[in-house]
């Protein structure tokens, strides 16, 4: 199940970067540029084929992907010069940015999507509750056993079980700590180191029961461990309630997505720390750490709502972080070429104030050590954050 969660997660991502180059495609034919080549990954070529002036192809490396117009800045003439009045530099402005912009697009235009189907088809979650579902019948003896959700022969019984709780509980205090959100709850239990003696509050057929109860720890794990996970409850949206699910949603993610990158500097000391969950640097992640939580969630004893949702909300989270980064103003994305041709019609609007002629495209030359800079930076970052996923990854605490 681990496996397939993966294999989810690698095909979503494949259809992200085919939708993103769908629609620099779609537009530049659109708009009559010429457009050379369509291909997904990168390095040496696996597969293609020629449909009219386009080849279409599969490269080995699948971590992005890449449409090929003819005339993409001033560096790039085109190799017939008959083919220089489809070239994308002699298109209006307007044009050219609609197209550099059309990926971006596609990715936010695949999250609305995703999360406006979640709410119509599987419900919207409602995580202020404290009701308990699933009650685990032991302590995991290792970390491995956690996250399979499995109990070995000598495995411990859990606090959970020795205390009585039961499916359909529902919480309302912990240690004396009123609760009403699993969030509160789970920060209730991290306040109680393990071992030590503790209460829990249920509600159970309209009745308050108090019960004693000892939190245990897992072996390679953060945080108390009582044996208890949440009864998600979903409810299914209306046409009008999933549309404002969407937007709050997409404009949530944005927010963190922003506020994530903000942090990411000073995050990465605390990216191999022990307890990097509970840090800044466990709200930062690589593919290979969403690959693994997509993973472990497919594979948890979670229901099936849980788990579609997790996986949804995830793969639209990572689309809507695509999406605005790609629009950053600085090169090689996106949004850096939009910033050049906006810079060469500012420059032209001021030369035309002055009675001059227009000064025309951009050097680009100019601009390629920072552009080189940058994909520097950003390779840095994405390898050291592979290399924590990999070695340090993101271990959930509470429960």
């Amino acid at each position: 199940m681990d496996l397939i969660g993966w294999v989810i997660f690698i095909v979503a991502l494949l259809v992200s970067v085919m939708l993103h180059e769908t629609g620099h495609f779609v537009l530049a034919k659109k708009f009559g540029m010429k457009v050379t080549r369509y291909f997904v990954g990168f390095g040496p070529t696996i597969w293609s084929t020629w449909r009219g002036e386009t080849e279409y192809g599969i490269k080995a490396l699948p971590f992005g992907g890449f449409v090929k117009i003819v005339g993409m800045h001033s560096l790039d003439d085109p190799d017939d010069p008959e083919d220089e009045p489809r070239a994308f530099r002699s298109h209006p402005a307007w044009q050219r940015i609609l197209v550099l912009a059309a990926g971006s697009a596609m990715h936010f235009l695949l999250a609305l999507v995703l999360v406006f189907g979640l709410a119509l088809g599987v419900g919207i979650a409602n995580d202020n509750v404290t009701q308990l579902g699933a009650i685990s019948p032991c302590v995991p003896t290792s970390l491995t056993a956690y996250d399979n959700g499995t109990c070995g022969s000598d495995a411990p019984a859990s606090p959970a079980k020795l205390a009585g709780l039961r499916a359909g509980d529902t919480v309302t205090a912990f240690d004396g700590h009123p609760v009403s959100t699993f969030t509160q709850l789970g920060d209730a239990i991290r306040a109680v180191p393990p071992g030590s003696s503790a209460t829990i509050t249920v509600r159970r057929d309209g009745k308050l029961v108090t019960l004693p109860i000892k939190p245990a720890s897992v072996s390679g794990r953060n945080g108390s461990y009582l044996g208890i996970g949440p009864a998600v409850l979903f409810q299914v949206a209306s046409p009008l309630g999933a549309i404002e699910y969407s937007g709050t949603t997409f404009g949530q993610v944005l927010t963190g997505s922003a506020q994530a990158v903000a942090a990411l500097p000073g995050a990465l000391p605390k990216l191999f720390a022990k307890n990097r969950a509970s840090t800044s640097a466990g709200q930062v992640s690589s593919v290979v750490g969403a690959a693994e939580a997509t993973g472990a969630e497919v594979a948890s004893n979670a229901g099936w709502q849980y788990k579609i949702s997790f996986v949804l909300l995830l793969i639209a989270s990572l689309n809507i972080f695509v999406g605005a980064f790609n629009l950053l103003p600085l090169l090689p994305l996106d949004g850096g070429h939009i910033a050049v041709i906006v810079y060469e019609r500012i420059r032209a609007w001021l030369a035309r104030l002055r009675g001059r002629p227009d000064p025309g495209l951009a050097d680009i030359a100019k601009f390629l050590p920072v552009s080189f800079g940058l994909f520097l930076v950003i390779v840095f970052f994405s390898l050291v954050l592979v290399f924590a996923d990999i070695v340090n990854p993101i271990k959930l605490t509470g429960g």
